[in-house]
C-alpha cells in the first residue's frame, strides 16, 4: 500500500487548533474591497470553525 499524502492546498487553507477543531478564514476579503461597505469587510475578518457537514471531507484531505 502506498503512503497517504495529505492534500497540500487544504493544509494551507485550514488550521487545526490545540483541541482538534479545524478553522478557516472567511472568504471575500481579498480584492474589490472599495465596493464593499466597512460593515461587510469587518464581518469577514477572523476565523470560523468548519461546518459539521464538511468535517469528514476536510479531515480525509488532511489525513486525520
Amino acid at each position: 500500500m502506498p503512503k497517504f499524502k495529505p492534500h497540500t492546498g487544504t493544509g494551507k487553507r485550514v488550521k487545526v487548533t490545540g483541541k482538534g477543531k479545524i478553522v478557516r478564514e472567511k472568504a471575500g476579503k481579498r480584492h474589490l474591497l472599495e465596493g464593499k461597505s466597512s460593515h461587510v469587510t469587518r464581518r469577514m475578518t477572523g476565523t470560523v470553525v468548519i461546518a459539521e457537514a464538511d468535517l469528514p471531507r476536510v479531515k480525509k484531505l488532511l489525513g486525520r
